[in-house]
């Protein structure tokens, strides 16, 4: 048994795409109540095919959203594992 607790990729990669997808939709619905106080323009390059606003885009803004989360958890959970076993050797 080892001494170092690795984490697993799926609830990573469910809780960061959930958490991005949430404040996407957030974001929009802030827009939409307040449109003179809109950031929309500051994230519409990092999601590719999304425009202001429709429902299809919405869409895919979810979609490509929660596919960040789980990039980054493709990303970190490996990256994690291997320096804490290294730390612990």
């Amino acid at each position: 048994m080892s001494d170092t607790k690795s984490i697993r990729i799926y609830p990573v990669g469910m809780s960061l795409g959930i958490l991005l997808a949430f404040s996407f939709a957030l974001c929009v619905l802030f827009g939409l109540l307040f449109p003179w106080a809109t950031m929309y323009q500051a994230w519409l390059p990092l999601l590719p095919g999304v425009s202001w606003i429709s429902w299809p885009s919405a869409l895919l803004g979810l979609v490509e959203s929660f596919a960040y989360g789980w990039y980054i958890a493709v990303i970190f959970v490996p990256a994690w594992n291997f320096f804490s076993r290294r730390a612990m050797a």
